[in-house]
């Protein structure tokens, strides 16, 4: 496997057609499928508890449950929706050609819908292709899970449901297919590194969010009333799981228990640390004391950072992209939100739209090995003009198409609760619960 092709999941499917390739071509390799089993379990727990614990401390008492809640569903719709035609849009083939843009290098066709033509015996790579499609699921589950950061505490839960049912189909599908599906691909052929999901899954969902939070207007009382988390205990133990189930994520992507996934997961740790020490010692020097809500954001802007670059930058790489990126998005999230006055309730754009961008902007400067990374880039200067225009490429498409289903929905069934169901949480007025009983 080249350079060129460990640079993203779009390796691996080439093999997914509809004539996926079968255990005479191939041969099962045991250890790469247990290390990828592993890896598709820890980047479940990264939603479930993980995120939900992260984004669950973060509201306010009231809305606890529904943020909880939210991530629980979705975590079931998209599953169920990956394997109607989530999978097949994703990554089916058909009619792609490298070099010729047409309708496939958007959107994959159907011919895996149902998962028709799986059997025990379906390989992809060395590894099951079973296996493959709960990996790529966890995935698809994770990204519309991070948009519930950006409007907790103001959208009916029905419209969510639907928003983000839709939104998968319309906008996270098409993007993995453009950045994951092989030669034929949109911005596959383009050239654009993304090794585990920068653009397909940070910037994706960080855009998405930013344009939700706009839509649906500011909550109740924002910014005059005082809204701090209610349990950073939950929000700290869940930003540990996401740290820890994060190397599944990346070292994951590897698709194989080899030295990609080892160098992936070192790098992933490097960066994190960095961003989590960038960050704290931002808001040190800016507000005078360091905070646990703080370093947990930092956590999580370093995972999203490497995403990108996990499979080609070295370990010096990685300090600088997780530095960059911790101190980067702290401005965003504080300063930057103040100023424009958004409504972004958890930092789900500062965070994972801005950290996204960092990180897929730097993947461009430290995959170059002349700066220690492992990638094939001799021209920096090119790359990071292909990886800007993959970015620009999300940012559009993503904002547009979420705005639209976004306001289709709000004409056909409204978005948001009303004031006194807002008032009240949506604990009780969505799920007739609370979170705690005093």
């Amino acid at each position: 496997m080249t350079l060129r092709q460990i640079a993203g999941l779009g390796a691996l499917v080439s093999l997914v057609t509809p004539g996926i390739a079968m255990a005479d071509e191939v041969v099962l390799n045991s250890g790469d499928t247990a290390w990828m089993i592993v890896a598709s379990a820890l980047v479940l727990f990264m939603t479930i508890p993980g995120l939900a614990l992260f984004y669950g401390g973060m509201v306010r008492s009231k809305n606890v449950l529904s943020v909880m809640m939210q991530c629980f569903a979705i975590t079931g719709l998209i599953s169920i929706l990956w394997v109607v035609y989530g999978y097949s849009i994703a990554f089916d083939v058909t009619g792609m050609e490298q070099g010729v843009v047409n309708f496939n290098s958007f959107i994959g066709g159907l011919s895996k819908a149902f998962l028709g033509g799986l059997t025990p015996a379906s390989l992809v790579y060395a590894i099951p292709e079973s296996v493959f499609i709960i990996f790529q699921m966890t995935f698809a589950i994770i990204t519309p899970a991070l948009i519930v950061g950006a409007f907790a505490e103001r959208m009916k839960f029905s419209a969510m449901l639907i928003f983000m049912g839709v939104w998968f189909t319309l906008v996270y599908a098409p993007i993995a297919h453009m950045v994951w599906s092989g030669n034929g691909g949109l911005l596959w052929d383009w050239g654009v590194l993304d090794f585990a999901g920068g653009t397909v899954v940070h910037i994706n969902a960080g855009i998405a969010g930013l344009v939700a939070c706009l839509v649906l207007g500011k909550r109740k009382g924002f910014p005059t009333t005082a809204m701090p988390p209610h349990n950073l205990g939950y929000t700290l133990m869940g930003a540990a799981m996401l740290w820890v189930g994060w190397f599944g994520f990346n070292a994951g992507s590897a698709v194989a228990a080899n030295g990609t996934a080892g160098m992936a997961m070192l790098v992933t740790q490097i960066a994190t640390a960095a961003a989590a020490l960038g960050w704290m010692f931002a808001e040190w020097v800016t507000h005078g004391k360091p905070s646990a809500l703080g370093i947990a954001s930092g956590v999580v802007a370093g995972l999203v950072a490497i995403t990108p670059a996990a499979g080609t930058a070295g370990p010096m790489g990685a300090l600088v992209i997780g530095l960059s990126a911790g101190v980067i998005c702290f401005f965003c999230a504080t300063s930057l939100k103040r100023k424009l006055g958004y409504d972004d309730s958890l930092d789900a754009f500062g965070v994972h739209g801005i950290g996204g961008i960092v990180g897929a902007i730097l993947t461009g400067v430290f995959a170059a090995p002349a700066l220690g990374g492992f990638g094939t880039v001799e021209d920096i200067g090119a790359q990071v003009f292909i990886q800007f225009k993959g970015v620009a490429f999300t940012v559009i498409y993503t904002a547009v198409v979420t705005f639209v289903i976004l306001k289709v929905l709000d004409m056909v069934m409204g978005l948001r609760i009303n004031e006194e169901a807002e008032t009240v949480g949506l604990d009780l007025s969505e799920h007739d619960e609370r979170g705690y009983n005093l």
